[in-house]
């Protein structure tokens, strides 16, 4: 079959996915109101295309922390990756190497950092990190990723604990025995496996394992224990990206968790405007949560985001061919971006400017 679009991977990935794989990565949080939204808000958003205008010739790469990459579309962090494929984040992370972008990296990884790393040493590789109640081992794991040689660390904010995830409830969710928690050893890494009182695995390895009394504070704290640069993953609110960017950090990724922690959050290309209003060019903004398509990347750009990042799409790769089927997915969005780019009047990602898109209630009102 030839597939043309994201949408054709995600239904393969439906048809061959194990039943508690296959829940774990589609579900969102309660009756999934905001994860259906996620997508169906970028259709809410009209182009307004510009004329006549010579693009023939196209850029799409960026800089994105200090480091110019291809296009402005990364790999989210997303975890267990090898219930997808063998290779699971390894990879995931040479399809982005391949596409000269960015890697990020889930603490509940299924390859450790180290494998990432040398997996594909030549890729720009942030790690996402839980704070957990032992500082010890979150430590451990800032000090591994600094030695492996990744660019930053992407601090998830909105999850003291896990949402209510009815699949996972349902299925009981725990790991595949034939996999392990790659970058942790003893019961951080076999904990995920035990459920209880219809709470799944990886909700019961959270609750006792995260720390759920983080404040400002430990973000100054994290500040303190390493140098490399730190972005703030789950903002949704102008008042705490503000604060974030009071506090110097070099990057928010507006972002509801693939509308998997609370639903009723809204979308986050719906929350991505007031951030970018509130903060301006003080921080890079990025935006996950949705992405399907290259006019969804082309959207977010126009309303702030410096780069999106991509979550099941990459997934639905892996389960369709690995390595191989993270670049089909990565090439085929990068290809409507272009696509949209030239057709919009714009030659370089610098010429997308917000009056390109407006909300749909926009041509109501004239």
């Amino acid at each position: 079959m030839n597939f043309v679009c994201v949408k054709d991977f995600e239904n393969h990935a439906y048809n061959v996915l194990p039943k508690n794989a296959l829940d774990y990565y589609k579900s969102g949080a309660g009756l999934e109101t905001t994860l259906n939204n996620n997508e169906k808000a970028f259709s809410r958003l009209r182009i307004r295309p510009r004329c006549l205008r010579n693009v023939s010739k196209r850029d799409l790469s960026t800089t994105i922390l200090g480091s110019k990459i291809s296009m402005p579309l990364g790999i989210a962090p997303t975890a267990m990756q090898k219930m997808a494929h063998p290779e699971g984040e390894m990879a995931n992370a040479r399809a982005a190497e391949y596409y000269e972008t960015i890697f990020i990296q889930s603490t509940i990884s299924t390859s450790s950092i180290e494998e990432v790393a040398e997996a594909a040493p030549n890729a720009i590789k942030w790690f996402q990190l839980y704070i957990y109640n032992d500082r010890e081992v979150t430590l451990g794991l800032i000090k591994r990723a600094e030695k492996a040689g990744f660019k930053a660390i992407v601090l998830t904010v909105d999850t003291p604990f896990f949402g209510i995830r009815f699949a996972d409830m349902k299925n009981q969710f725990t790991l595949p025995p034939h996999l392990r928690l790659a970058n942790f050893g003893g019961e951080k890494a076999t904990k995920i496996n035990s459920t209880k009182d219809g709470v799944s695995g990886l909700n019961n390895y959270v609750n006792n394992l995260f720390d759920a009394s983080l404040t400002w504070k430990d973000v100054a704290w994290l500040k303190s224990v390493t140098s490399l640069p730190i972005v703030l993953k789950g903002i949704l609110t102008a008042e705490d990206a503000t604060i974030a960017a009071d506090m110097g950090i070099a990057g928010i990724l507006v972002s509801n968790h693939g509308a998997r922690q609370v639903d009723g959050t809204p979308a986050s290309i719906e929350a991505l405007p007031e951030i970018a209003y509130a903060v301006g060019n003080r921080v890079e903004i990025y935006l996950d949560g949705g992405v399907r398509d290259g006019t969804d990347v082309f959207k977010a750009l126009a309303l702030g985001a410096r780069m999106v990042f991509m979550g099941r799409p990459a997934l639905w790769g892996l389960a369709h061919s690995g390595e191989e089927g993270v670049k089909k997915v990565l090439n085929l969005i990068k290809t409507q971006l272009d696509s949209t780019l030239a057709i919009s009047g714009c030659s370089s990602i610098g010429d997308i400017k917000k009056e390109h898109v407006v909300w749909d209630n926009y041509y109501c009102k004239l």
